[in-house]
């Protein structure tokens, strides 16, 4: 059994066909069937300019999701620092922590959320990446904001999301929880962590180190079914290793279609043994695996399938089979 608690990841695929108004309504679907199933937390994630995913902003979705439950906690996972005034940032979510007390989440990264330079610019109006030092400047003038201007009451829990040793080390240096992206750089998850944990300063944020770990998991009734309900993300994940964000989520038929390059095939096999693919036998072991690795104190669940139906069906299957049972 996995001894520690379990969260989501919405990244709000767009099925091929279908209209982003169709997602959303998948969106309320899926938080409300996550708090009955008892998961801790959902997060949703900022992305502009992709077929695949849906750029619906991380505040819009929280606040609607935490009207539409009672005890799950919502939130980014993230909204990107360099986007937006950190004063917003501030406002927003430590309004919704004020009317949703105890259940909001700030989870804060640094990417742009696109692979199209001129969305990014556009987002940024008009400026360039950023560099370490104005993110740095970016996330501790929104914590400062949080405290200082805001403070209507119970704050939202503030994480620092990252995929790199320089991410921890920003999370280490602000005494913040840290959500590791294990599902984009698996190979940075040991080395980045070992850094937190032994540079890590006390805050009025967190007290210790602590550590979220997001993980690819796709779990169904055999390994069959999961390899075809993971073969529409293959196809995505293949044009991004190549840089193109505008690869459609296709089908599992098309994605089964797909000729894949040798090289794809390659990095991508080596990609999905660090994730959690399989039955729930397979999924719980490498779940297990990963807890006792990286010493997780939680497992946030990503499942980038094509239906809403199998996606539910692989965290259900997690509930049921891996999910230690909550104490009466």
């Amino acid at each position: 059994m996995i001894t520690v608690p379990l969260s989501a990841l919405e990244v709000a695929m767009v099925q091929t066909g279908a209209r982003p108004a169709d997602t959303l309504r998948d969106t309320t679907e899926f938080v409300r069937r996550l708090e009955d199933l008892g998961y801790q937390r959902l997060w949703y994630a900022e992305h502009h300019h992709s077929p695949a995913i849906g750029a619906f902003p991380p505040v819009v979705l929280t606040a609607h999701a935490a009207a539409l439950t009672s005890s799950i906690r919502v939130g980014s996972g993230g909204v990107l620092a360099p986007n937006h005034a950190p004063i917003m940032l501030a406002e927003q979510f430590g309004t919704l922590a004020a009317l949703h007390a105890g259940r909001i989440d700030l989870g804060i990264g640094r990417g742009p959320g696109t692979f199209d330079e001129s969305t990014a610019r556009a987002l940024r109006r008009g400026a360039g990446p950023t560099t370490d030092d104005e993110y740095r400047n970016d996330v501790s003038a929104t914590l400062r904001f949080l405290v200082d201007e805001v403070a209507l009451g119970p704050l939202p829990e503030p994480w620092l999301l990252s995929s790199s040793t320089a991410g921890a080390a920003l999370a280490a240096e602000l005494g913040l929880p840290i959500a590791f992206a294990h599902h984009i750089r698996p190979d940075n998850t040991l080395p980045a962590l070992d850094h937190y944990r032994k540079h890590f300063s006390p805050s009025r944020w967190c007290d210790r180190p602590r550590v979220l770990l997001c993980v690819e998991t796709v779990c169904a009734e055999t390994q069959k079914e999961a390899a075809w309900l993971a073969g529409p993300m293959d196809v995505v994940k293949a044009g991004l290793l190549k840089g193109r964000g505008d690869i459609p989520f296709p089908t599992p038929e098309e994605a089964a279609a797909h000729s894949f390059a040798a090289e794809d095939v390659q990095a991508l096999a080596g990609f999905r043994a660090q994730q959690a693919h399989g039955s729930p036998e397979t999924v719980a072991k490498r779940l297990m695996d990963l807890v006792a690795v990286t010493g997780a104190d939680e497992l946030m669940l990503v499942t980038p399938v094509y239906t809403l139906a199998d996606r539910l069906r692989s965290y259900e299957l997690v509930k049921q089979h891996i999910m230690m049972p909550a104490a009466s």
